[in-house]
């Protein structure tokens, strides 16, 4: 150990008298590595952050190899981490979907599913998947089915909504074939007063009825496959990402559907940092996959060519066992997982803690989150966790007496805006609520380990920013107040549980999340002061240059001299040609 500690002190030694490859200069950089600390500039080498400090001092390093960047006082933070997104699913499918993510008027986008459907070729859907509500729009209500109809009568379309409803045209129905005969074991085929589909699925509560029409869509050839994960993860770097934790996701087996991402990541071509957990995706044969895995991967792995921990395998989850998940559809009562959850979870706990997988559990409910826990003390009992990192996603209604075990046992938690999307619906469902939801203070206060994300794509949006508002202002999307004014994070908390708290969910706290001497180089420069600008105006935020492992992967504005080449959207009706992702008009 003593020889290990000097040969990293040399190493830092050498770093700091070697000369940077990169300085960014005039800046107001947030180092976060305290409160209200700021430096004036960095300087980078060999990916990592060199030092950091004023002006005179960091220029002082600089040799005739050095390139230079200057910030023109703009706020330079930490690059993002999202510590649950489904980043690797949404590669595969990015380019043949419209989003309405950041839309804020349901005339422009009935309007841009109108455009789209117009350049878009026979056969192919036009299909809106997650990253909206009625709560966005100024009208403040859903699409009609007669509107999605006039809109679009020729190409079949299908909106998914939230985890509660999806809408299909009647082209859309007719080229599924669904009639009166349709059944989903969790869900409805709505049927009209003729008798015959009116176009609305209903999940009750479970969305299977929704995920398995979307899985009758089009799907993007192979070759489109790998422009359409380039495209995605240029556009995570637009809002400033640089890290994400993928949590697996249905229809999303391993490892098949991760072998587009694997071969960009060998190639060197991913620009997110990339951890993932393997999804179980039979019910009934999880304990099977799981057996499967532990002999085809292996946590740590890092299969990217360029990037340290740039596309690592990290354990099992957020999917366990079916019977654990208890999905959170605000539409509907909450679901009780089904008596056999305890048999089936059990042994699929044994074999990742045995193993030193890390994992992570679904769980909305408390009621979920105790039966939960039970399992884990019972198998804690004789396969002890010994420090293996594991967490609970979303825990919105977690209770003192919950968080107190999860703590015990070394758990953290990883929490995601749903409630910026949902609040209006689950107030509708129990009522107001006094409690914060997810009781992110609590979890604060507790010292348990806390990532905030935002469980993009299907239900929420992809955006970061939106979930760091959230978390200042405690509104939903529509504005409603959710959290009582105790409950609000400081903009520091808020930044710094989606750069350094997420990094927890990777084992990564230590090299990523401050912008500090032997941290991984990964920032953003912002168009807007961040600490000081109008808190109304955080969702609206991107960056104007990404720099992830010490290289520019995004620049625009007055940085656009930076941008790296990106091949051309394909298809050539691709909606993210037209429109691009996050629609965000306050930058445009």
């Amino acid at each position: 150990m003593k020889q290990l500690a000097l040969a990293a002190a040399w190493a830092c030694a050498g770093l700091a008298q070697a000369a940077p490859d990169l300085i960014i200069s005039n800046g107001k950089i947030a180092t976060m590595s305290k409160e209200g600390e700021f430096a004036q500039a960095i300087a980078i080498k060999d990916g990592k952050v060199q030092a950091v400090g004023s002006n005179a001092r960091i220029l002082k390093l600089k040799a005739a190899g050095t390139r230079l960047i200057d910030a023109g006082g703009k706020t330079v933070i930490p690059g993002l981490n999202d510590s649950h997104l489904h980043i690797i699913r949404e590669g595969l499918n990015y380019n043949a979907e419209l989003r309405w993510d950041g839309v804020t008027s349901l005339k422009t986008a009935l309007q841009m599913l109108k455009e789209q459907a117009a350049r878009t070729p026979e056969g192919a859907w036009v299909k809106v998947v997650g990253g909206w509500n009625e709560f966005q729009f100024e009208e403040k209500r859903l699409p009609t089915l007669a509107e999605i109809n006039e809109a679009v009568p020729d190409k079949p379309v299908f909106l998914l909504y939230l985890y509660g409803l999806g809408f299909l045209n009647q082209k859309g129905i007719a080229t599924l074939g669904y009639d009166a005969s349709t059944r989903f074991k969790d869900g409805e085929v709505q049927l009209g007063a003729d008798g015959k589909p009116t176009g609305l699925l209903i999940a009750k509560p479970n969305a299977m009825i929704l995920y398995t029409t979307l899985g009758k869509t089009t799907v993007l050839p192979r070759a489109q496959q790998l422009n359409s994960t380039q495209q995605y993860y240029t556009e995570l770097n637009r809002l400033g990402l640089t890290s994400a934790i993928d949590a697996g996701g249905g229809g999303q087996a391993y490892p098949d559907d991760y072998a587009v991402s694997l071969e960009l990541a060998r190639s060197g071509k991913l620009t997110v940092r990339t951890s993932y957990y393997l999804f179980a995706q039979k019910p009934g044969k999880e304990l099977e996959d799981y057996q499967r895995w532990l002999g085809m991967a292996k946590p740590d792995h890092n299969d990217h060519l360029f990037y340290a921990n740039g596309y690592n395998t990290e354990g099992g989850g957020e999917n366990l066992v079916w019977s654990a998940a208890d999905f959170e559809n605000f539409l509907e009562p909450r679901p009780d997982m089904p008596p056999q959850m305890e048999s089936e979870l059990e042994p699929v706990l044994r074999l990742l803690i045995k193993n030193r997988w890390p994992f992570r559990i679904h769980a909305t409910y408390d009621e979920s989150i105790d039966r939960d826990l039970a399992v884990i003390e019972k198998v804690n009992q004789d396969t002890p966790l010994n420090g293996l990192r594991w967490f609970f996603d979303h825990a919105e209604t977690i209770s003192d007496k919950q968080l107190a075990r999860v703590k015990a046992l070394g758990g953290g938690i990883a929490v995601q805006n749903r409630m910026y999307f949902q609040g209006e619906l689950y107030w509708k469902q129990y009522g107001a609520q006094t409690r914060q939801m997810p009781p992110i203070k609590k979890m604060l206060e507790m010292k348990i380990p806390v990532g905030l994300g935002t469980d993009g794509t299907r239900v929420s949006s992809y955006g970061p920013w939106p979930s760091i508002y959230w978390a200042v202002t405690g509104k939903t999307a529509g504005g409603l107040s959710v959290w009582q004014p105790k409950d609000v994070l400081s903009r520091y908390q808020a930044l710094k549980l989606m750069t350094q708290g997420s990094a927890w969910m990777s084992g990564e706290e230590k090299l990523k999340g401050t912008l500090a001497p032997g941290q991984y180089a990964d920032l953003a420069i912002l168009p807007q002061d961040y600490f000081s600008m109008a808190a109304e105006q955080i969702k609206n935020l991107e960056s104007s240059l990404t720099i992830v492992n010490g290289k520019v992967v995004y620049a625009a504005r007055e940085f656009q001299q930076y941008a790296p080449a990106l091949p051309e959207v394909e298809p050539d009706w691709s909606p993210v040609k037209y429109y691009g992702g996050y629609q965000n008009p306050a930058q445009r």
